[in-house]
């Protein structure tokens, strides 16, 4: 289940860092805390987007002129939803960097139709290997089009179905179809204007800062209708929790303008 949670912003023109994930990591973190249900106090099924709206970029970061922003938040758990927006909306004011945000209401995104072939776009960058402090191999560049790409990503969403207690043995057994196919017109394209599709992206963790490499560009994803729907719900790769490997489907009309933001800086 994804939902869109708008803001009123009280002060136009603040700024965030280019990728602030880790900033609303802190933030959902603290609220899942502070509603008191130890259930959720480790709970990690749950992804998001990063912040959407009218943007200008300094070399500060992205300052938001809109009225308005945006969070999609997602997970497959209803009442872990429902406990997390039932602790934001108790909450008169949030800083996340230097927006001051108001909770002001909460949307449903509209259902897509998934099945076992899936074009996806990236909302936020996909990890493949974890961090690990003091450690350089979380950096690690993976060419997209090698089976190790797709192998790590399977691994971890293998192991996140199974963490999430929603899925039998064999269940998990009968997934082994899983192949991620990179859309190289796309690659082709930002290596041509010198863009990037994989960057290193900032990471905290008990405090602790690790750097990770994340990647973000559209691709199709070959796997089973279930494995499919878990990663739009949860997000694909590893810290999906810290907002990082959210997707949506190419040609849904669910977050259009997201995608062109993400793309701007990845």
């Amino acid at each position: 289940m994804r939902i869109r949670i708008v803001f009123a912003l009280k002060n136009r023109g603040a700024y965030v860092p280019f990728h602030h994930q880790f900033l609303l990591a802190q933030t959902i973190k603290g609220l899942v805390m502070l509603g008191k249900n130890e259930n959720f106090f480790s709970y990690t099924q749950y992804n998001f987007s990063g912040l959407k709206g009218q943007i200008k970029i300094s070399r500060k970061g992205l300052h938001f002129f809109s009225s308005k922003v945006t969070l999609v938040f997602s997970s497959s758990d209803k009442d872990f939803l429902d406990y997390f927006i039932k602790v934001l909306f108790e909450q008169k004011e949030l800083l996340i960097g230097s927006l001051q945000l108001v909770p002001e209401s909460v949307e449903n995104e509209e259902p897509v139709s998934i099945n076992d072939s899936v074009k996806f776009l990236c909302l936020s960058p996909i990890v493949l290997v974890p961090a690990s402090f003091n450690d350089e191999s979380g950096k690690r560049f993976i060419s997209p089009e090698v089976d190790e790409f797709s192998d790590l990503l399977y691994d971890s969403t293998i192991a996140r179905m199974e963490a999430s207690g929603k899925y039998s043995a064999a269940q998990l057994a009968d997934f082994y179809k899983f192949q991620l196919v990179a859309d190289k017109e796309y690659i082709n394209r930002i290596q041509a204007s010198h863009k990037k599709f994989a960057r290193i992206y900032p990471l905290y963790d008990h405090d602790v800062k690790y750097e990770v490499r994340g990647y973000t560009f559209p691709f199709t994803l070959y796997a089973p209708q279930p494995v499919q729907q878990y990663v739009y719900e949860n997000g694909l790769g590893h810290f999906s929790h810290k907002g990082f490997g959210m997707l949506d489907v190419a040609n849904a009309s669910t977050i259009k303008s997201e995608v062109d933001h993400e793309v701007s800086y990845a």
